[in-house]
């Protein structure tokens, strides 16, 4: 039962499960949670969930959780884009990456909607739920202890600080996770050899379809596909922002527009460096999800690379799990270490099968591009995937399903 006081500038709050971060895990897991009778309050830092540039890939595998409880027509309602293949383009040659159609879900594409929207409509299906609660503009900024163990969060919130005692706390707060931070988790850093500038573009009725990537000199660009814009993702090597950004504005513009021809009467859209976000890429997990009275899940447990826009299907597929492990026992006593151990046990190894393929491509496919002065040739693998299509049901099935897809049991 939901509990409140207020002491001084302190209040106390009282709730089952207290989770840090209102992103895909977080408000998946609130959700899956408060639809077993669980008592939930999520916590988000943000007055809203819009960020301008966050994941949108919304997953098959995630499409059929949506399916199975009930809500997948009105979620398909809602403005998006879809992608039945995977595509790259080396100069004028275009290779066929991937296949969506052959998957073993209803939905046999990827969709595109920002990440907001998602957020929205799932927090608001959450929110007719009584045992769930939302609070935004809430940031998490330590944990309570008791004898070793997690007992709460500590926030800060627009009116002063607030403490919630809860019988789990669930660290759902992204690679710069807090949680972990405080809990002393420890961390494993496998390295990325990668950035990420983030900028939008015009898009115009002549452009060519959704696609994978542009490979350049040197060079390799994703475009996502927002109806009005192109949400653009130029890949760099690791802290080569700074050098970028000496060589000015125009040399960056010229560099766009060699990668992306179509593009080239378009970067003057850039006018500031505000307009182009930098994301440093991690790739780490934890030794450790959890432990007493805390677990973490998605990117806190296991920082993933963009490549593929995998980790938003792998944080959801976290949450899952966790609701199927976790809500009865929640529900009904306190959860041991051995339970949320449990959890780990059964989302570690996707999570790392899935970061060892993306430091592969890292190494062999986005590496070779960095180093060479003109475009590379087109690798083996990908003249294979163009020669024989069967073969393209497999990164398909990686990208649209992962290694272990969950299923809500409950």
């Amino acid at each position: 039962m939901e509990m409140k006081e207020h002491a001084g500038a302190t209040e106390r709050d009282r709730t089952r499960c207290c989770i840090v971060g209102g992103g895909p895990a977080g408000v998946m897991a609130g959700f899956l949670l408060a639809r077993q009778g669980v008592e939930v309050l999520v916590l988000e830092k943000h007055r809203d969930f819009f960020r301008d540039f966050r994941g949108d890939t919304i997953h098959p595998s995630t499409l059929e959780l949506m399916n199975e409880l009930g809500l997948l027509d009105e979620f398909l309602a809602l403005k998006h884009s879809e992608v039945r293949e995977i595509t790259a383009h080396f100069g004028e040659e275009v290779f066929h990456l991937a296949d969506f159609s052959h998957l073993p879900t209803k939905c046999k594409f990827v969709a595109l909607m920002p990440q907001w929207d998602f957020l929205n409509f799932l927090s608001a299906h959450a929110k007719k739920f009584p045992n769930f609660r939302l609070r935004m503009e809430t940031e998490a900024t330590d944990l309570i202890f008791e004898n070793d163990r997690v007992t709460g969060v500590r926030a800060k919130t627009r009116d002063g600080t607030l403490e919630v005692q809860a019988d789990l706390v669930i660290g759902a707060d992204g690679r710069s996770s807090i949680v972990r931070q405080r809990a002393g988790l420890e961390v494993v850093d496998l390295g990325a050899p990668i950035d990420v500038l983030w900028f939008r573009l015009a898009k115009q009725a002549n452009d060519p379809p959704q696609s994978f990537g542009f490979v350049g000199a040197g060079q390799f660009m994703v475009l996502i596909d927002r109806d009005e814009y192109w949400q653009c993702a130029y890949v760099i090597r690791k802290g080569s922002f700074d050098g970028i950004c000496e060589r000015g504005l125009e040399a960056f513009h010229a560099e766009v527009g060699r990668c992306v021809p179509f593009l080239v009467n378009r970067t003057g859209e850039l006018k500031e460096w505000d307009d182009v976000k930098l994301l440093s890429v991690r790739v780490d997990y934890l030794k450790h999800w959890q432990r007493e009275g805390l677990l973490c899940i998605g990117d806190s447990a296991h920082a993933m690379s963009p490549i593929g826009g995998v980790g938003i299907n792998l944080a959801i597929q976290d949450a899952v799990a966790t609701a199927n492990l976790l809500g009865a026992k929640l529900k009904s006593g306190r959860i041991a270490e051995a339970d949320l151990k449990a959890v780990q046990k059964r989302r570690a190894r996707p999570a790392h099968l899935t970061q060892r393929v993306q430091i592969f491509l890292h190494k062999n496919m986005l590496e070779p591009i960095f180093a060479s002065h003109e475009r590379i040739s087109p690798p083996m693998a990908m003249r294979l995937l163009e020669k024989y299509p069967r073969l393209r049901r497999l990164p398909a099935r990686m990208i649209g399903v992962g290694f272990r897809p969950e299923h809500v049991e409950t």
